[in-house]
């Protein structure tokens, strides 16, 4: 399979335009120093202006960066469809799904919670493809149960309702948001095969990278929740660095995790900068922090070999995802009285 009757170079070019404008490390040190208020009217001087302009009048302060960072997020990758043809549109459409994935998270962590259905509403990104009919009901039901039920009929469905005992003995999130996790991620790779070189060779390079990421994360997480699972039983297939006995015995040990890792000749090569963070973070926080730095340099890599290529519109996508998440974080830790050294604790910045 090839990338045959795409216009991978027009969209290109249009990313490149777009990530030129994303926010400098310069842009957070002053928006650091600000109150919401002053976040909102800096966002309105730079490409967030419509939707800080859009929902200035309903919204104000936090609420309107939220909503404005999400809204923003969500035109930009349709955008990013309306640009694309033929196999590229395939490619990034699948990888997309990662937001329906976020959604369905954050609904469930937020029935899991009791938080008003306005609150999760606000850290929804429609960029997926979930219609907002769907959505708008699951924020009606009050039950994990029940919000499995209004899946029916999607791909999440099935996996969801395999769990649902799982999360009814532990009382963790845990196995669901895996579930949703593997449904994702197993698909990602369907009908790409193994090539050795070339563009292609370069995005399931990334994929797999993601996945082995991920099943770090979840890993990780699982083994600091208490409960008694195995970390192999959720287990992602299709990544290069890990199979499921390897990971249950490394997650009890940040250091061993790390040096697995630096020891693979993929990852340890190309991610100095983020491997040291990773050796230095001292909370699960900073370490999945230290991840999302190491996918993002990692994709910044693949994208410069192949410069007109799926990697760079990939890369595109987590550089972007991560501006949305660091603005946020900015606001959020202002919003509650962060110092500014705790705040930049929070962001992720190569």
């Amino acid at each position: 399979m090839s990338l045959g009757a795409s216009n991978t170079e027009y969209v290109n070019a249009r990313v490149r335009s777009r990530r030129a404008k994303l926010f400098s490390d310069e842009e957070y040190r002053k928006l650091v120093r600000m109150g919401p208020s002053g976040i909102a009217r800096f966002m309105e001087e730079s490409e967030y202006e419509r939707e800080i302009n859009e929902l200035g009048a309903r919204f104000s302060g936090v609420d309107l960066i939220e909503y404005a960072l999400n809204r923003n997020l969500a035109k930009n990758f349709q955008e990013l469809l309306e640009w694309s043809e033929g196999r590229i549109y395939d490619l990034i459409s699948r990888y997309l799904r990662k937001f329906d994935v976020w959604n369905l998270k954050t609904i469930i962590r937020g029935i899991y919670t009791d938080t008003p259905a306005e609150e999760i509403r606000t850290d929804l990104i429609m960029a997926g493809e979930l219609e907002d009919a769907t959505i708008d009901r699951l924020l009606e039901v009050d039950e994990i149960e029940d919000a499995i039920e209004v899946l029916a009929g999607t791909i999440y469905y099935e996996p969801l309702s395999a769990e649902l005992e799982a999360f009814t003995e532990t009382g963790t999130l845990v196995p669901l948001e895996n579930a949703l996790d593997r449904e994702f991620y197993e698909h990602l790779l369907d009908d790409l095969g193994r090539p050795r070189e070339g563009p292609q060779a370069k995005y399931v390079e990334f994929l797999q990278a993601e996945i082995d990421f991920r099943n770090a994360r979840n890993a990780l997480r699982l083994a600091r929740s208490g409960a008694d699972l195995d970390p192999a039983s959720y287990y992602i297939e299709g990544g290069v660095l890990f199979d499921g006995s390897e990971l249950s015995q490394l997650v009890t040990d940040y250091d061993d995790l790390v040096d697995h890792i630096a020891d693979n000749k993929r990852y340890g090569d190309r991610l100095s900068g983020a491997l040291r963070q990773l050796r230095e973070a001292d909370s699960l926080i900073q370490f999945e922090h230290a991840l999302d730095a190491a996918l993002l340099e990692y994709a910044d890599t693949l994208s410069s070999i192949y410069p007109v290529s799926v990697s760079a519109v990939l890369s595109y996508i987590l550089a972007k995802e991560r501006e949305v998440e660091n603005i946020r974080a900015i606001a959020r830790g202002r919003e509650v009285g962060l110092s500014e050294s705790e705040i930049e604790e929070e962001l992720v910045i190569l």
